[in-house]
């Protein structure tokens, strides 16, 4: 029974690796949206067996990263424009009402350790380090709520909507922005202006919101035009009188 015992836990645990292997790969975007994950590529390329390879995947799949379809394996899942606006409109709902209820249980230690997250973020150019550090902040500015099922709703939306986050600082520099927002919910916190703090963070959340919109938009009809193009070509290589008519239009071209 040790032995059993022991072969779970190590089994558990390389799930949880490879879980958060492919996670970062996701979040950086070297994963990309409807990339297909065969187990068996996944057990060769990170050197483990299939039942925590199968593990790892299903647990990306209740973080919203990975889609699990019966009989045709698993592949990155995709987010929408209206799915991250969802997204946001469920993390202004709950991460107001979590800083509603931990404003007045911030010591003074917190707040010097949220200005001491800020200050190392004002460095930090790397997008995936700094959407990390951004989380953390987030994480400790709502922990005095001490609500834990609330809190971790909040974190499974962080990971659900990160890579967009990572990718929108990758293509556009808005740390800074976002920098003197987070001091101004700091500085009401420090006010102790609950109404104040949660109107910020609410404003601050929205407008993440909308310049994510903007950046998906434009890559979602990128994408759909690329798809087109290949369901055109695989349509013309299954006919085989579209591919004769594509060879008299070439000939005809030159």
């Amino acid at each position: 029974m040790l032995d059993e015992a022991l072969t779970q836990r190590s089994a558990s645990s390389t799930a949880a690796w490879l879980a958060a292997e492919l996670r970062r790969a996701i979040v950086r975007g070297e994963l990309h949206d409807g990339q297909a994950l065969p187990q068996d590529e996944l057990a060769a390329r990170f050197g483990v067996s299939k039942i925590p390879g199968r593990e790892a995947l299903v647990q990306l799949q209740a973080e919203g990263l990975v889609t699990l379809i019966p009989h045709r394996g698993a592949t990155v899942a995709a987010l929408s424009a209206p799915e991250v606006a969802e997204i946001y409109a469920m993390r202004i709902a709950l991460e107001t009402l979590a800083l509603r209820h931990a404003v007045t249980n911030l010591t003074s230690a917190d707040l010097v350790r949220l200005e001491g997250l800020i200050t190392i973020m004002e460095d930090e150019r790397d997008p995936l380090a700094w959407s990390e550090l951004n989380r953390e902040f987030h994480a400790r500015l709502y922990a005095p709520c001490r609500m834990p099922r609330l809190l971790d709703a909040i974190q499974s939306l962080h990971v659900s909507v990160q890579r967009c986050v990572v990718a929108y600082l990758t293509q556009s520099n808005h740390h800074r922005e976002a920098q003197h927002q987070h001091r101004l919910i700091l500085r009401a916190c420090r006010r102790r202006d609950v109404a104040l703090a949660t109107r910020q963070l609410s404003e601050h959340l929205q407008q993440a919101a909308d310049n994510i919109a903007k950046l998906l938009t434009p890559l979602a009809l990128k994408k759909a035009a690329i798809r087109e193009r290949e369901e055109a070509h695989a349509r013309a290589r299954a006919n085989p009188y579209l591919r004769a008519n594509s060879g008299h239009r070439a000939r005809g071209r030159r």
